[in-house]
This record gives C-alpha cells, structure tokens and sequence, in this order.
C-alpha cells in the first residue's frame, strides 16, 4: 500500500527546491547569535529566537510585497561578515537536506553583504565555503545534498553587469546562474539587458522575479526582452487566461489561454512557485485559489519553492503537504512537481538525469507502492 501524505512521509520524499533565498531562510537563534557579534542586537525587535521567528512570519503576512521585503533589513545586517556568511550558508544546506531536500538552488545578492568591508569576491568564497561546509556535514548524518548558486543582483540598483560577470566568474566552483530580484513596480528586468546580453554570450542560465507584484507586461519582458530560462514566481501568468465554473474541473475544462500564456506553455518555461508566500504578499488569495492548481493542470512547467522560510515560516515539506491537502495530490502528483524542477535546474543534463534516476524516482517509488 502507498505510504500515507503526511509530515513525516513527505520529509522523506526526495525533493527539488529552485527559489530559495539565502537571507529569507536563517534560524532565528542564529540571526540573535550574530547581532550580539557586532553589537545589533539592540536593532532586533526581540532576542528570543520563538518570538523573533513568530515576528518575521506576522510582518512578511501583510499582503505588501514592499513591507515583505523590509524584513530582510535585520537579516542582511548580520550577514556582513565572513563568519555571518558562512554560519548561515552552511545551516542552510544542513537545514535543506534535513527536510529530505536532494538538490536546492540558492540564490543570494553579494552586493547586498559588502557594507562590512569584505569585497564581492570575499563575499561569494565565505558564502561557497558555508555551503559546502554544509554539505559535508549533512553527509555525515547520512543525507545528500548538492546546491547550486545563483547570484542575485537587485533591480533597483546599477550593478547587474557587474554581478552578472561576477557570477561568470565563479561558473566552476558553484555559481549556477544569474537572477535580478527587488521590488518589481517602477523596476522592469529591461533596465537590465545589458546583463542578459552579457550572460547568453557566455551561455551562462539566468532566471528572473517577474510576474509576482506586477503582471504580464513583467512576464512578456523577462521572456521576449531578456531572454529569462526560467521566471521567478510567475505566478500573474494567470491573468492571460480565462475560464469560466467554480470548481477547478470546470476551469480546467474550460480554459482558454492567450498568446503568452499559450507560449511559456509550448516552451516549457519553468515558473519558479512558491505558494506560501504568494499568498503573504498577496499574489494569491489562498493555497486554495493559488494559480498552481489549474496551471498544473493544464500541464505548464510548475515547480514548488519555498521562496524564504524563515518569512513564511515554512519548508518543503509544509508546501508540498498543503498542496496534497488542497488539491489532493498524490505521490505521482509530487513527483511530477519534483522532476519538473529537476529538469529546469541550471547544472548539466547529465547531473540532472542521475539525480531524476538514482534519488528522486526510486525515493517516490519506494513511497507509492
């Protein structure tokens, strides 16, 4: 018989995790242990890890994108050492393969962790280290783990190309890609072709936040623009379709798409979703109502994320189980869902077969039957 869908059992469920931020998912203990190393514990709005972490959840649950976004000010601000850099990157990676995650995307923003003097490069090789620090530890409980990384440059900025060079640079020791990210409203990825231009030159992957805050103009221009292999979030795609009933089976059946929505379809363009905190920033009313359930049915290339789990106070696991819960999912529902994202990860084709083969399909298997 099928194991039953439960916390426990999908902890087990080899899982795939593509949008994941590294200053949205730190313990709460070790944001107050690294305050207190450079006297900013005093900024925090409790040194109790339990109230600190309930705080993060309350202030990121708004319905603002802008709002969510300020409570990274107290995570990035202890995150400006190499100690800072390293503490979390490798708690992230031992976190990660704790809830049975096999492979996990990181993405992070170097310019965001320089205010402390260490340079671009020192940043991005404390950062590496954490993880495979990590890495190394969580094999040694048993559990494996590869990340890759995605260097993040902030929309609102002028620094993408830099980033975007950045990331090429470290392409062989752990950089997988490239991302912009940041309020999107008044931000379009245009502002940034220049970094595009560069990074498919190099034949270097990139994804981009579009399609969260802000509609299909922000779709169109990540794809037909910029060039994006993969959007972040994605999830106002739903806006360029239309259906009509009130249960999910009629919309399903009933569902016409637009000329982009028909497009990212036809392409397989990974949407990066991540149902928790769509529904914090109001990008969705509910799990419930969230586009994910009719986009999977209609056989786009969906994948489930975390996005920040400190924000949401959430893992892979509670996403997978309140989508299972919701829109009944069973364990060929979250395998589909987990080799999606296998498939659209940003490592070699041949590294993502033997993860599909030797981990994530024996692992459901094992589960399903």
């Amino acid at each position: 018989m099928p194991a039953e869908l439960n916390p426990t059992t999908i902890r087990t469920a080899p899982k795939v995790v593509l949008h994941d931020h590294l200053d949205g998912g730190l313990r709460p203990q070790t944001i107050i242990d690294l305050a207190r190393s450079i006297d900013y514990d005093d900024q925090l709005p409790s040194t109790d890890a339990e109230e600190l972490g309930q705080w993060f959840i309350e202030s990121a649950s708004s319905g603002s994108l802008v709002r969510y976004l300020e409570t990274f000010d107290h995570t990035v601000a202890v995150m400006q050492t190499r100690e800072g850099l390293h503490r979390v990157a490798s708690e992230c990676a031992q976190d990660l393969a704790d809830d049975g995650v096999v492979y996990a995307e990181i993405r992070w923003a170097p310019e965001q962790h320089v205010a402390g003097g260490l340079s671009l490069s020192e940043a991005v090789d404390a950062t590496l280290e954490g993880f495979a620090h990590g890495v190394q530890a969580a094999s040694e409980k048993g559990q494996q783990i590869r990340i890759g990384t995605l260097a993040t440059a902030m929309r609102h900025a002028a620094r993408s190309r830099e980033i975007a060079e950045l990331a090429v640079a470290y392409r062989d020791r752990g950089v997988v890609g490239f991302d912009i990210a940041g309020a999107e409203a008044g931000f379009p990825p245009t502002r940034h072709l220049d970094a595009f231009e560069y990074l498919r030159r190099e034949n270097f992957h990139f994804t981009i936040h579009a399609g969260e805050a802000f509609g299909l103009p922000s779709i169109w221009e990540a794809i037909q623009w910029c060039g994006a292999d993969r959007l972040g979030h994605g999830v106002r795609i739903i806006d360029d379709l239309s259906s009509s009933g009130g249960t999910l089976e009629e919309r399903v059946s009933s569902a016409q798409l637009g000329r982009l929505a028909q497009y990212v379809r036809d392409k397989r363009i990974p949407l990066e979703m991540c149902p928790s905190s769509n529904v914090q920033t109001g990008a969705a009313t509910s799990i419930a109502a969230h586009p994910i359930g009719l986009l999977r049915r209609l056989h786009f290339r969906v994948t489930v994320n975390t996005d920040n789990r400190l924000m949401s106070g959430t893992t892979m696991t509670r996403e997978m189980g309140l989508l299972a819960e919701v829109f009944d999912y069973s364990w060929s529902d979250l395998q589909w869902l987990t080799v999606n994202a296998m498939k659209s990860a940003f490592i070699p084709f041949d590294d993502r077969l033997a993860i599909i083969n030797s981990q994530i399909k024996p692992g459901y298997t094992a589960l399903s039957v």
